[in-house]
């Protein structure tokens, strides 16, 4: 029979969980693993809400193991190092992002790519190599192999970094793969929420030039006045989309939702790079002639390795590029994902877990 979560292991544990597929969070009780020679376990001060965490918490998925404690943009201050612990100690401001494992044996993860691994372990709602179940940051600590820790330098404030470990993430390693990192590119964005917002910023610190598409032309002032966006097209105006045909070096497309393709082709420059890092839950229209027609290359990127998120962290550390946030207490997280369903958020939601977090008897 398998164990209550509160007894897996021998450290008592606090957080707020799902246990349905209403996605509805409340106060849950849950253990920890004691820290290992090679673990950093870290008291949980702020998390992140990701728009998967909805996906998750609802099984839209069909994949949620129930109680999720969800959570994977988790940052904290060091508690605890084990015996063979080099690169933290007590007192460092650290982070977590979507893994805390992989077999770190296989092509990928020898090339720095533990988020291709076939094996990975995510941060919440996966399986641990001893079978229990892993709970993510909505929670009062953290353990973690050191491996899949991250350094959060000073002059990032905590609540700040936290949306770095995924939406940051997911946007940058894009933008360096496909060498669209390079000044004076043009680089469209589609979509302007939590990833569209941080590939936005990222863009314009590598020296890009950036236009905003977007089906909501209210969105516009936002995306120029106050992200610093260069310019803005309603993906729906034939005649803006005519005008901007064939004049973008690369697109990273962060929409979720159901939507054609074949415009943000038309938008690309012969050697033309359409990224895909949103979600869409139905398969998406793609017409192979316009990708013959300009040797255009339609490709996806999921968030990122361990060396390059570090890389990602310090590069947003040294250029100040810092998401837009929204600081809540954990009993607000439900009307937080309501919201976050309904896209009200400027730009991603950061649970203020240190303070407001308080364990039930």
């Amino acid at each position: 029979m398998a164990r209550q979560p509160e007894f897996e292991h021998s450290k008592k544990a606090f957080g707020w969980a799902a246990r349905d597929t209403s996605g509805v969070l409340s106060p849950f009780n849950f253990s920890r693993r004691k820290t290992g020679e090679k673990d950093v376990t870290f008291k949980v001060l702020y998390c992140g809400i990701c728009h998967s965490d909805l996906h998750k918490a609802k099984n839209d998925w069909g994949t949620t193991h129930y109680p999720l404690v969800p959570g994977h943009e988790v940052v904290g201050i060091v508690t605890e190092v084990g015996s063979k612990v080099r690169k933290f100690k007590i007192g460092d401001r650290v982070g977590v992002g979507c893994l805390v494992d992989s077999c770190q044996s296989c092509e990928n993860c020898a090339n720095n790519l533990e988020n291709y691994c076939p094996q990975f372990t995510l941060t919440d709602g996966s399986k641990n190599s001893d079978g229990t179940t892993t709970y993510g940051g909505y929670s009062d600590s953290m353990v973690s192999d050191e491996h899949f820790v991250f350094n959060i330098p000073d002059v990032l404030p905590l609540d700040v970094a936290a949306p770095l470990l995924c939406a940051g993430i997911t946007v940058y390693s894009p933008l360096r793969y496909f060498g669209l990192d390079k000044p004076g590119l043009h680089i469209g964005v589609a979509g302007l929420g939590g990833l569209g917002h941080m590939a936005v910023k990222f863009a314009k610190a590598f020296g890009a030039y950036v236009t905003v598409i977007s089906t909501s032309p209210y969105k516009q002032n936002e995306a120029i006045q106050h992200l610093g966006a260069d310019s803005f097209l309603i993906s729906r105006d034939q005649d803006q989309t005519k005008v901007a045909m064939g004049s973008l070096d690369g697109i990273i497309d962060t929409i979720s939702a159901d939507h054609p393709l074949l415009p943000l082709i038309g938008l690309l420059k012969s050697h033309g790079k359409l990224v895909m890092v949103g979600a869409p839950e139905k398969p998406l229209e793609l017409h192979v002639f316009p990708l013959l027609a300009g040797r255009k290359i339609v490709a996806g990127s999921l968030i990122g390795g361990i060396k390059e998120t570090q890389e990602m962290i310090d590069f947003a550390a040294q250029n100040n590029v810092k998401p837009d946030i929204e600081v809540i207490p954990i009993d607000y997280v439900n009307t937080a994902m309501d919201r976050l369903a309904k896209a009200d958020v400027k730009y991603r939601f950061v649970i203020d877990i240190g303070n407001t977090l308080k364990p039930t008897s």
